[in-house]
């Protein structure tokens, strides 16, 4: 600790350790011999504060909140019974077309601008069509977000949609690359005219294979 004597200005230097805590004391100058007192019961050793961490980012899920899509005006005014589709394409895809396509099959199209969209619409919505391309949203079909979001969901829920593959690289309903996509039916992009042709077979192929099925559990009370 510094001090100062008061008579003659003279500065010393004291070691802490040699001046008593919380009390008040007197020492001689050593060139004038006055008095200077040191009081210590004021001083408190002070620790510099610690910062508080920053509170954590508030982040949302994939999908967006319930309030959001409550306010989906694609989603609104639809009648009880309506079957939905939800469209994932590309813009190169003609979504028009393949949006037209499914509507002729008595679906009314929701369209999807990206994945958080598409995988908070599902969340919250059930779609009795899904058709996904190949680079919706850059993303792959194997092992993409929307597949894999999907082979998540329960198989109460997941069995009453019907899930339809597009990319430039598949043989149009070809049922074993189908299964190895988890999907029901896949179409080749080339063969987008003949769209509602095959959505039209491959929907009613997929309902008597499973209406035996469906029967039995609406008659246990489970469908």
């Amino acid at each position: 600790m510094e001090v100062t004597c008061e008579n003659c200005t003279t500065k010393l230097n004291i070691p802490d350790q040699k001046i008593p805590k919380g009390q008040l004391v007197k020492i001689n100058c050593p060139k004038c011999k006055s008095k200077i007192s040191i009081d210590t019961r004021a001083v408190e050793e002070t620790k510099p504060p610690v910062p508080e961490p920053a509170p954590a980012p508030q982040s949302k899920e994939d999908g967006y909140s319930y309030d959001d899509y409550s306010d989906d005006e694609a989603l609104d005014f639809y009648d009880e019974g309506t079957k939905l589709a939800l469209i994932m394409v590309r813009d190169h895809d003609n979504p028009g077309k393949i949006s037209a396509s499914v509507e002729e099959l008595g679906y009314k199209c929701v369209p999807a601008s990206d994945t958080r969209d598409a995988t908070g619409k599902m969340r919250f919505h059930h779609f009795d069509l899904i058709v996904l391309s190949e680079g919706f949203d850059d993303q792959p079909l194997e092992n993409g977000p929307i597949l894999n979001f999907m082979n998540h969901l329960s198989m109460s829920i997941r069995r009453r949609i019907f899930l339809v593959l597009l990319s430039d690289e598949f043989k149009t309903l070809d049922n074993m690359m189908a299964f190895a996509m988890s999907a029901n039916a896949v179409v080749n992009t080339k063969e987008l005219d003949r769209l509602p042709a095959i959505l039209k077979k491959a929907v009613g192929d997929n309902e008597k294979f499973y209406k035996v099925f469906m029967d039995i559990l609406v008659a246990e009370g489970k469908g």
